[in-house]
This record gives C-alpha cells, structure tokens and sequence, in this order.
C-alpha cells in the first residue's frame, strides 16, 4: 500500500486578552457546498518552515504579525481528497498566538480571500461555540474541547493529537 500524498498546513489559534478566538469563515462550494469556520493559516511551500508558513499566512489574512516562535499546540490529520485538492488528505499543526484584540485585515485582497474561500472574520467566545447550534461547522468539528483545555491550562508540553 502507498504512503498518503498529505498536504502541510499551519493554523494559529489566536486568542486575545479576553480568551476570544479568531475564526475565518470558509464558504467551501460544491461538492462540499458547506460554511466552516477556521484558525487562521494555511499551507507549508515547499522549502518553506513551519514558522515562516504560519508568519506569511497571518500577514496574508488577518494582519498580525508575529516575530517569535510560538508554541506548538495541536497536531490533526485528516484523511480525504475532499480537505486538500491534489492530495489526499491534510496535516494541520496548530500553534498558539496570544494578542490583543484587533480588526482582522491582512494583505490579500477581498477577490483573494474569496479564492481561498474566505469571506469573513470573527473574535468567538468559548461558550459561543460551545453552544453553537446553527448550520456552520466549526473545525476540528468538537473545537470548543481543546479550546477549552488551553484556555483553562496553556500550552501543553507537548501537542494535543486531535481528531476530525
């Protein structure tokens, strides 16, 4: 059996001073055709360290700088064409950005967002998702468990393996 072709993506979960989280709102057209809601990042280039990705993909989308290395916090694979085109499923590493509170505008145009599909922003409290009972996804799906441990305990020594 082959190995897996997985894409390398670095997410950020930022939380500001009032342990609010930034999501960006995906609208994944067809074949999907769902809303999600999202850490900010992306993927690894080729050549590219994990660092320098999530430094690049946060100037890109929000607007936030961010000069040291943060710390390591979630680690999630997913299997499935549908999560990464081209390849045949995805690995996210999640890292822990602390900031405070800012208007989401990076350096990609509205049309560029739209082509990553991203066509909004927003500060989330833990219980607003936790609680959230509308049509959007949240990923990972059951984001308000680990959200909930690294507000309450901080960074783990090491990461977290998450699920869908």
């Amino acid at each position: 059996m082959s190995a897996l072709n997985l894409r390398h993506s670095v997410r950020a979960v930022v939380l500001d001073e009032d342990d609010r989280v930034l999501l960006c709102r995906l609208a994944v057209p067809e074949p999907i055709g769902t809303v999600v809601w999202v850490t900010p990042g992306g993927g690894v280039e080729r050549g590219e360290t994990p660092f320098a990705a999530l430094r690049r993909e946060l100037l890109e989308e929000v607007g936030l700088a961010v000069d040291t290395e943060p710390p390591h916090v979630w680690h999630q694979e997913v299997a499935g064409a549908e999560h990464a085109a081209g390849h045949d499923g995805v690995v996210h590493d999640y890292f822990l950005v602390r900031t405070a509170a800012f208007r989401p505008r990076g350096a990609m145009s509205d049309d560029e967002l739209a082509a990553e599909y991203i066509v909004g922003f927003r500060w989330w409290r833990l219980p607003d998702i936790a609680g959230y009972r509308g049509s959007d996804l949240f990923s990972p799906r059951d984001l308000a468990t680990p959200l909930a441990a690294l507000i309450a305990d901080g960074a783990p020594a090491t990461p977290v393996v998450l699920g869908l």
